[in-house]
């Protein structure tokens, strides 16, 4: 699978491990940066994921920060992008199978690294079951402008 991650200096030890174990598994991972512990901005690294998933650069994103929060929130911003913050296994299945997510926003502060694994797996393994929520994504897409 093609994948797109980033993070902030927050999220960093985080982000290269699991970018290291996603390319280990075979999955094609490009790494938008940051690539230092110094003081940087999340929204940076949430647009270019963002906009490479979007694009049709990448199948999935992955974002970590100190919490995930701030990275789902401004990824989110992006048409076509469909960003979750996980914390649990159930979780990563659910956003998946029921929400078509295609960013998984993680929070180092969080989550550790073993439980990142098991989410990360969950997220990349489950596909979307379409059916009656299909109908769901589709009104959550068209409320992209915002209207009610």
């Amino acid at each position: 699978m093609r994948i797109v991650a980033g993070s902030d200096h927050a999220g960093l030890a985080l982000k290269d491990h699991l970018v290291a174990r996603l390319r280990a598994q075979g999955h094609e991972v490009t790494d938008v940066g940051t690539t230092t512990a110094a003081s940087c901005d999340y929204p940076d690294y949430a647009v270019a994921v963002g906009h490479a998933v979007a694009e049709g650069q990448a199948e999935r994103g992955l974002l970590v920060c100190g919490t995930g929060q701030g990275m789902a929130m401004t990824a989110n911003r992006i048409p076509g992008i469909r960003a979750a913050v996980v914390a649990d296994t159930f979780s990563a299945r659910s956003t998946r199978a029921h929400n078509d997510a295609n960013v998984l926003c993680l929070g180092q502060r969080v989550v550790g690294a073993g439980l990142a694994e098991d989410i990360v797996d969950a997220f990349l393994s489950v596909p979307f079951e379409g059916g009656r929520h299909a109908g769901r994504v589709a009104k959550m897409m068209g409320n992209e402008g915002g209207k009610p």
